[in-house]
């Protein structure tokens, strides 16, 4: 292997290729890609499973954007399939329309109601705290303690394994609340996913990419970082572990995820229960805010559209992040913030690297996010190095 790079790229995810790949393509810039797992694509990697069903292996990816940027420039490697992600809140032993909407309000009530008397409803149980300080604040703020007890609360303890008080208004606040009947679980305006796959849009970002871009699996920064010569660093992996935690370990959640499989004479038998064809349950996701380990189960055929007579569930259950688990979720306390601010100081000192990405920023990004700080570290990065 040729150890002489202009950029080496720590992480084969989103930011990663999106960066090798305008690096490549846009300045004629070779890349090394070091990957620790034995594929690209990060936690939206997705393949089919030995029953044919494509699923995404580290938990749902909806993808949805409302930048003209970050879609024109992913449709360069990938067709979209449109989808309106649809999930349910299970609790009191039925589905319960989620998120929190009009639907859910005559639920509640057990009689056809009005986007009026809604609105009266909720003022009368709104807390009024005029600057909520936290999820809990946040919540109890916009619809009360009814609501907040039976959807927000247990999710966000079993998902976090931390209070809603203790966390930042942001972790509860990104589920919109609506006094319409929008049953959608997001509100972008673009909402699809690549029509082959994530994996599929990613080996094409590296085909066009081509000779300039060198991926190396199986592969740590430390394996690397001291036997390989470059100009510039792209990290993407956790800040604190950049800085081998130099200043403490910044704290994060991780999962586990449980995958299984029906055949075609077992979703009859489903079929009959919710009077679906061809799916183990009703709907793409279903949260588990009070009941059971995990906090919800996804069937991502939902989304997918994909025709297959087999279908794959994933149980997904909050896990404590320790050695041999994968950072998934930076949790966002006021403590973590103010270690996160001493390691971003830190970050500021070193000379030729770029810290992309949702653990090198220790922040919950969604991928369009990724991908136009991507597309913005280019721009920069083309500013200074201009082409060959």
């Amino acid at each position: 292997m040729d150890l002489d790079f202009d950029f080496l790229i720590v992480g084969a995810g989103f930011s990663g290729l999106v960066l090798a790949e305008r690096l490549s393509t846009q300045l004629g810039r070779s890349s090394l890609v070091v990957e620790k797992r034995d594929h690209i694509g990060g936690n939206a990697y997705d393949y089919h499973d030995s029953r044919g069903v494509r699923v995404h292996k580290y938990g749902p990816h909806y993808f949805r954007t409302n930048s003209d940027r970050v879609v024109e420039y992913l449709s360069q490697f990938t067709q979209w399939h449109p989808v309106e992600y649809e999930v349910r809140s299970f609790t009191d032993g039925r589905f319960w329309h989620f998120p929190v909407n009009l639907n859910t309000f005559e639920q509640l009530v057990g009689q056809p109601s009005t986007r009026v008397e809604f609105e009266d409803w909720l003022s009368k149980q709104r807390i009024k705290i005029a600057n909520p300080q936290n999820s809990e604040e946040l919540i109890i703020s916009q619809v009360g303690w009814e609501l907040y007890k039976k959807f927000y609360e247990g999710y966000t303890l079993k998902h976090w394994k931390c209070h809603p008080r203790e966390l930042a208004p942001s972790v509860c606040g990104r589920i919109p609340i609506r006094t319409n009947r929008d049953d959608r679980y997001l509100s972008e305006s673009f909402q699809a996913l690549p029509r082959d796959g994530y994996t599929t849009m990613f080996d094409r970002m590296l085909e066009t990419a081509g000779r300039n871009v060198t991926v190396q699996l199986n592969t740590s920064f430390e394996d690397i970082r001291r036997s390989v010569s470059f100009r510039h660093l792209i990290y993407t992996g956790p800040i604190d572990a950049y800085f081998e935690q130099s200043l403490g370990e910044l704290p994060y959640r991780s999962l586990r995820f449980e995958f299984e499989s029906f055949s075609p004479a077992q979703l009859e038998q489903r079929e009959i229960e919710h009077g679906k064809p061809g799916f183990w349950q009703p709907f793409l996701q279903v949260n588990y805010p009070n009941d059971h380990d995990f906090t919800r189960i996804v069937e991502i055929k939902h989304a997918t559209g994909q025709p297959c007579n087999y279908t794959t569930i994933v149980r997904e259950y909050p896990e404590d992040f320790g050695p041999g688990m994968e950072p998934y979720y930076p949790i966002p306390t006021s403590d973590s913030e103010t270690l996160y601010r001493r390691y971003k100081e830190l970050s500021a000192t070193e000379e030729n690297v770029s810290f992309v990405g949702r653990l090198a920023r220790y922040r919950y990004f969604n991928m369009d996010q990724v991908t136009a700080m991507a597309l913005k570290e280019f721009d920069r990065l083309a500013e200074r190095y201009g082409s060959v």
